[in-house]
């Protein structure tokens, strides 16, 4: 059975991925199991830029095919922002819930028709040989007015889904898997690796 490394040492995330590719034939392991490796900076422009040099980074370090994501949320009353910077939105390393509190207090006072948002994913997978592809997934939904729910990571508490009537924070990691951003490009994604292993 091939390896397949996470470029990713956050634990939260490691287990929502390995969730979503159980059914994929591989042995997941994830940067954590690699400490030496350093962790690749997100400078790129793009999500899809971030994930594609995590994914390079990973692959040629470890001499494995390696997948990475990175994704935020994207706010269009704030002009799309926190975008790429959703993870040091509220400076170097604030808790999620110093960021969701500083998109909150930003709306304040907002009306609802101009809460909308999206959770924007892109997932890359990259062999130790080089090559590369990169797919993306997005989720619609709107900013709550508070957070609820305890369940997922990051801006989870504050995405509020309407057709749901729940914050992505209080679904069921399956409920939550079927319908994310990251669920969706991971999906596309394993068609990519499928291809990889076969090779």
């Amino acid at each position: 059975m091939h390896d397949l490394v996470l470029a990713t040492r956050n634990a939260k995330k490691v287990e929502e991925l390995r969730a979503l590719l159980a059914d994929v034939p591989v042995t997941v392991l994830s940067l954590l199991d690699f400490p030496d490796v350093p962790e690749t900076p997100e400078t790129g422009a793009t999500f899809a830029e971030n994930a594609e040099s995590k994914a390079k980074a990973a692959a040629l370090a470890t001499g494995r095919i390696a997948l990475a994501d990175d994704s935020g949320l994207e706010v269009d009353a704030l002009g799309g922002r926190p975008g790429i910077f959703s993870n040091r939105f509220a400076g170097p390393g604030a808790a999620d819930r110093d960021k969701y509190m500083r998109v909150l207090e930003l709306l304040k006072g907002a009306p609802d028709k101009d809460r909308t948002a999206r959770f924007r994913a892109a997932v890359a997978v990259a062999t130790p040989e080089g090559e590369t592809a990169v797919v993306e997934g997005t989720c619609e939904g709107r900013i709550a007015r508070e957070p609820k729910g305890e369940g997922g990571f990051g801006y989870d508490p504050i995405f509020y889904l309407p057709e749901l009537g729940r914050t992505m924070a209080e679904l069921s990691p399956d409920e939550k898997n079927r319908i994310s951003h990251r669920g969706k490009a991971l999906r596309a994604a394993k068609k990519l690796l499928e291809r990889m292993l076969k090779t």
